[in-house]
């Protein structure tokens, strides 16, 4: 029978370090944090009805879709004539080629603009059914807008202030801060057993009065 006395704690399992990451890499990922950290301190962005010309096809499949006629006066007016023009003409030109390639291939494959199309990588929504609620349907929107931000492909906006700026660092500061936690050994269990027998060895153990008890 094996002695009590030689039980061991179990391991604990140090994580393993990750393999490094190219300069490259590094830099893709700095980036792309720091353009996530912009999106969080400028929400606005995500609400700008100047992206819905990135994907018409979308837009009218996610938000333009749950909106009143009222509702869709007032978008209009907003954005000008010739900005509701163009969006319906993509719009168009979007539903066409989708019936083409269904005509075609015999599956329906959600059509995307040109610009679209350079960043479907990145997106889930061609794969995703439609959505059900007006909520559902901006929070995707939102998503698809966030993912086109971090990638680059908002040919509209200056990148150049956001991935310059080490002030919108602090996610990777944060990932830092975690990784440093996940390094380190897991010291409670043995601090705690330390305590336990410090405690315990300045204990008066009961019996031991001088006194032989007879």
């Amino acid at each position: 029978m094996p002695s009590l006395n030689n039980t061991q704690p179990p391991p604990y399992d140090k994580p393993a370090p990750r393999p490094p990451k190219s300069k490259e890499k590094t830099r893709d990922i700095r980036l792309h944090n720091r353009r996530r950290e912009f999106l969080l301190r400028n929400p606005d962005y995500l609400k700008s009805s100047e992206h819905e010309l990135a994907d018409p096809f979308l837009y009218d499949t996610l938000v333009r879709r749950f909106q009143t006629p009222a509702e869709r006066e007032v978008d209009g007016r907003s954005k000008g004539y010739s900005r509701v023009l163009e969006g319906s003409l993509l719009r168009g030109e979007a539903r066409l080629a989708d019936l083409a390639q269904s005509a075609t291939n015999g599956d329906r494959v959600a059509a995307t603009s040109n610009t679209a199309k350079d960043f479907a990588a990145f997106t889930t929504e061609a794969g995703l059914p439609k959505a059900e609620t007006k909520e559902e349907g901006i929070e995707r929107w939102h998503g698809f807008v966030a993912e086109r931000f971090v990638h680059g492909y908002d040919e509209d906006f200056d990148y150049e202030p956001v991935d310059n700026n080490e002030e919108y660092d602090a996610m990777e500061m944060r990932d830092a801060e975690d990784a440093w936690f996940d390094a380190e050994d897991p010291s409670w269990a043995s601090d705690a057993d330390n305590d336990f027998h410090a405690v315990d060895s300045n204990k008066p153990k009961q019996g031991q009065t001088g006194v032989q008890d007879f």
